[in-house]
């Protein structure tokens, strides 16, 4: 630990966590698409000039656990003063195409001393379908513009035919580019208030290496806590869009004194559709499950994750090579490795992991030419051993709002039929399972429906006895269709979406134990 003081430690620690808040809310109210203004699909951190992540907003868990890979992305690019580097490809720091991320360097007496990272969901970027997540892509190309981390700015100068590039390959251009204008202001946001905060100092790496120092002594004296031993799950993802098979996701996770080792050994390998997840996405998962089952005051920051070794086989399902289509592996399958991550370290301490919750995110997109409309729909969370799980909400690796019917219908040519929870929907136990959600819309003009879903056979899971919750269901005109399905409509089309129940905890009021 450095000479800063625990009192001085802590004033500083939350001066850099209101940073990255911060630039969350400039990023929020300048943005034009309701995916970022109403539902929060955006994620905002700060990184020392050696990439390591020393503060982030309370966000979107899949996008900020994969933040590291893509500062590291842009530190082999030389970045220099003025520069905002952009990237989205999966393979080089981003996590699905619709995920955009700036990397701005901060200066300070003209020294690079931290980067300002934001991260939004782009309604569209281009590719086969709107909305730039189909359920049959087999290769990354066709789920939109990828981009390697490029010059978006170059020494505070715009580079304008990147901008040309990017927008002239997108849907809704205007819209996009209004959105990449309100990622920019929040990473100036930053480095105005990290200048602030410096003044006269010049002790800025010694904050950051205390900061995570501090976050890695209290990670790993929760590890400890933890009984040694290796600890085994399994599970399944519901096909990958271009077959309904079932596809195992398996994981050992080995606890030593203060360190966690986490093998996906055992997964699929590399499937033909979209659900295969890029490394830095795995890492994610197993990084929300570690800061929920440990103490959650603990600063989130690199110093989290260094007592943390993650391996999945090369040419597997969490760790493909391009040109594997991979926007389902962000959304589906990284609720799959939170549920066997959770599932093998519940043998290990079973009262810090509930039951499974609805384990997936319910991705609806829709659009044409005109318009791209994208949302994930909440549903039930799993019981957990002191509480009954919650009802409609978003669980996972997921973090955000819904889109309010008012703005729904006055941004988008749609209706809403109905919004309502499914009551009873949550497993039976000592503490019932969340029930899911119903959301019904009707289309006013043609369009291109893509569903991107889980849990619509294999529920999820009680535990220590506990009931499963309910199955979700997708339908087109009452229809009943795939978990995974692209369909082109016309207008006048009803589409709806029956939201998984979580798990329930322990036994029945009857004393009698579910099956799961």
């Amino acid at each position: 630990m450095s000479d800063i003081d625990a009192i001085e430690l802590e004033i500083l620690r939350s001066q850099l966590e209101h940073v990255a808040e911060e630039m969350g809310e400039v990023l929020i109210r300048g943005a034009y698409s309701p995916n970022i203004t109403e539902r929060r699909d955006c994620s905002t951190a700060l990184f020392d000039a050696r990439g390591r992540m020393v503060a982030q907003a309370e966000h979107i868990p899949v996008h900020l656990g994969a933040m590291p890979e893509a500062v590291a992305a842009v530190l082999e690019r030389d970045p220099q003063p003025g520069d905002v580097f952009i990237l989205n490809d999966p393979f080089q720091g981003g996590t699905h195409l619709p995920d955009v991320t700036l990397v701005s360097p901060i200066t300070h007496d003209g020294k690079i001393v931290a980067y300002a990272v934001s991260r939004a969901h782009h309604a569209d970027v281009g590719g086969m379908t709107p909305g730039s997540m189909p359920a049959g892509a087999r290769e990354i190309q066709q789920e939109g513009l990828r981009l390697p981390p490029v010059r978006l700015r170059e020494g505070g100068s715009p580079n304008e035919d990147v901008e040309a590039l990017l927008l002239a390959n997108v849907r809704n251009p205007e819209k996009r580019k209004a959105d990449l204008r309100a990622q920019i202001g929040a990473n100036e946001r930053a480095e105005q208030r990290l200048r602030e905060l410096l003044g006269d100092r010049d002790d800025l790496q010694s904050i950051y290496d205390a900061v995570i120092e501090y976050s890695r002594q209290r990670m790993c004296a929760e590890l400890a806590e933890i009984p040694d031993g290796e600890y085994h799950a399994t599970d399944v993802l519901e096909g990958d869009g271009t077959s309904d098979e079932d596809i195992p996701v398996e994981v050992t996770v080995t606890v030593s004194g203060e360190t966690l080792t986490v093998d996906f050994t055992g997964t699929a390998s590399t499937v033909p559709g979209n659900v295969n997840a890029p490394l830095a996405v795995a890492k994610s998962a197993v990084y929300f499950v570690l800061r929920c089952v440990t103490d959650p005051d603990i600063p989130p920051n690199h110093g989290c994750y260094e007592p943390v070794t993650v391996h999945a086989p090369e040419d597997s399902l969490l760790n493909p090579k391009p040109p594997a289509a991979v926007v389902g592996g962000n959304v589906e399958t990284s609720q799959r490795v939170t549920d066997v991550v959770f599932a093998a370290l519940s043998e290990a301490a079973p009262d810090r992991v509930p039951a499974q919750g609805q384990g997936t995110m319910n991705n609806l997109i829709v659009g044409s030419s005109s318009f791209t409309y994208y949302e994930t729909i909440a549903g039930g969370a799993g019981a957990n051993p002191d509480s009954d799980g919650l009802s409609g909400v978003q669980v996972g690796m997921t973090n955000t709002l819904n889109t309010p019917v008012e703005a729904l219908e006055g941004e988008y040519p749609l209706k809403v039929d109905r919004y309502a929870l499914r009551d009873g929907t949550g497993g039976d136990g000592t503490y019932r399972g969340g029930d899911g959600l119903v959301r019904s819309i009707t289309l006013e003009e043609p369009a291109t429906v893509s569903l991107l879903t889980d849990r619509r056979r294999n529920a999820p899971k009680g535990a220590a006895g506990g009931g499963a919750g309910t199955v979700g269901r997708n339908l087109v005109d009452g229809e009943a269709v795939g978990a995974k399905v692209t369909r082109d409509v016309p207008a006048g089309t009803t589409v709806t979406v029956e939201t998984p129940g979580g798990g329930g905890y322990g036994p029945s009021a009857d004393g009698a134990e579910n099956e799961e």
